[in-house]
């Protein structure tokens, strides 16, 4: 029997009211401004015509709080599935034409919905934030609903991939879901992420402050390190989406999307071997070395304005995904302090639970030394790193490039932490400390009773560099793998990579480790 045509006019009529959120003139002065709006953020995300949304037609009941009667189509929140590169991903997109895309019980109710369906199915989650906030006239409701939200965001972790993006404001209680999410993208120019304003800020503690400092894409990504990517507008930062969900998996049942090669290249690289500086006091720039290593120099690096003394991202090494991470001497001699210690243990946690075989490429002259970064912490925040390299069970893979020294030789994956295979190159050293140090110390009598002290001096540390810092001693007492050229390295590691897909390592049954938080 055919459907009364009044029922489809109204079916079509209540779809057209929910499709325009905030009304039509909202969307098209957003569009004029060059924002996007919710919907068109999810058209952007998903291919076309595979967006399934779910919870259209909910909104809010105005008269359980007191307020004016005024439609909110779709709560304010725009949720569903679809296809991205053909992988299904739920989204949750906030639509600020309709009540400031302010969060209330519906509204969180939608977000949740969607966020246990994607645990059901095993899909990433990507989430549009939005909002000015929780709706103030619905009460404890907003309150409760948040904290809903930051319940399954943590049930989640470690089980889904969640992206945030951050197109507009996302203050106070609400930054908090996105922290809790794997990666933040912050759009610049229209998207700002803070606890509290300028305005209380100055209220409270008498400091003058502006939104650039405390709450713009550069402040949470340069200075705060929140966010890991900032994009210039909302079609960048869902390129940037797309580009994370082509390195992971759906969920961490699965593995890696990897395209191994069907017949590895084991060629030299003669070109590798012209990045090694003549002196081993001049920086190497670890990233030409990354972009020679990963297929086609595709790398999409993490964190890349934050603790730029440590690089992180993801590549693929022949088909192979593997998660980066590698010390950069051109900024503070690649040394470990606070920061990167922080971004490097985050990183190498996300890829441990999703099964991303780990990569580490060493040329580490210690931990920072100075009294900031004591007082600071630097016991707690680098034994974080020690942690998350040993608690990795995915394949490790280490690559010594030049220096290893001290506790930071260990916290870059050394063998006794775990890694499968260490490799270095002739250039390397790996010492307790550095040799000119280490002579100081241990010769100084010999250095001072001397004819020429410094010609001595230096002969102790030739001396010393030879026997105690050489690969080739530490590949005698089985600390590496073996000694490689900087012209085999891809396609070493290439081999080590495709031998531990394999790999599966268990450990003692318990809830989780107490990593020095």
């Amino acid at each position: 029997m055919a459907l009364p045509k009044a029922l489809l006019e109204d079916l079509e009529k209540r779809r057209a009211v929910a499709r325009a959120g905030g009304g039509e003139d909202k969307l098209e002065a957003r569009r004029k401004k060059g924002v996007m709006t919710a919907r068109d953020r999810l058209e952007a995300l998903f291919q076309p015509g595979t967006f399934l949304e779910q919870g259209m037609h909910a909104e809010h009941d105005c008269h359980n709080f007191g307020m004016e009667k005024k439609s909110l189509p779709g709560d304010g929140v725009i949720t569903g599935t679809g296809l991205v590169d053909g992988k299904l991903v739920a989204a949750f997109s906030q639509d600020f034409t309709v009540s400031g895309g302010s969060l209330g019980r519906i509204h969180a109710k939608k977000i949740c919905d969607m966020m246990d369906y994607a645990l059901k199915v095993g899909c990433p989650i990507i989430g549009f934030n939005d909002s000015g906030g929780a709706r103030i006239q619905e009460g404890d409701d907003s309150l409760s609903g948040y904290g809903q939200v930051f319940f399954r965001n943590v049930l989640v972790s470690g089980v889904l991939p969640q992206i945030a993006i951050i197109s507009g404001p996302c203050a106070g209680g609400a930054a908090y879901s996105p922290a809790l999410m794997d990666f933040i993208i912050m759009v610049k120019g229209t998207s700002n992420m803070f606890i509290c304003g300028p305005d209380v800020i100055q209220a409270v503690t008498g400091q003058k402050c502006t939104m650039e400092e405390i709450g713009s894409p550069n402040a949470n990504a340069s200075v705060s390190g929140n966010v890991q990517f900032i994009a210039d507008n909302d079609s960048h930062a869902i390129q940037i989406a797309r580009k994370i969900l082509s390195f992971v998996p759906a969920n961490n049942l699965v593995d890696p999307p990897h395209h191994p090669a069907a017949q590895l290249d084991l060629s030299l690289d003669p070109d590798m071997g012209k990045l090694v500086p003549e002196s081993s006091k001049d920086p190497l720039d670890v990233s030409k070395v990354i972009h020679r290593l990963v297929d086609g120099g595709d790398f999409l690096e993490v964190y890349q304005a934050f603790a730029r003394n440590i690089i992180v991202g993801f590549g693929r090494i022949q088909g192979i995904v593997a998660g980066i991470i590698a010390n950069n001497s051109l900024v503070k001699a690649g040394t470990l302090d606070i920061d990167s210690s922080d971004k490097a243990a985050r990183f190498i946690r996300f890829c441990n639970v999703f099964n991303i075989p780990l990569v580490t490429l060493v040329d580490v002259p210690g931990f920072m030394p100075g009294v900031q970064q004591e007082r600071g912490g630097i016991i707690r925040h680098g034994a974080k790193m020690l942690f998350a390299y040993a608690a990795a069970t995915v394949p490790k893979i280490t690559l010594i490039l030049r220096k290893a020294y001290g506790g930071a030789y260990l916290a870059m994956c050394s063998s006794d932490m775990g890694a499968d295979f260490v490799y270095a190159w002739p250039t390397a050293e790996i010492a307790v400390m550095g040799a000119e140090g280490a002579v100081k110390v241990l010769y100084k009598k010999e250095i001072s009773a001397a004819k020429d002290p410094k010609a001595k001096e230096a002969e102790l540390v030739a001396e010393y560099r030879e026997k105690f810092c050489s690969p080739y001693e530490a590949a005698r007492k089985a600390l590496i793998t073996d000694v490689i050229l900087p012209e085999q390295t891809r396609s070493i590691l290439s081999l080590a990579l495709r031998n531990t897909l394999t790999k599966r390592e268990t450990r003692p049954p318990k809830k989780h480790g107490t990593i020095p938080m």
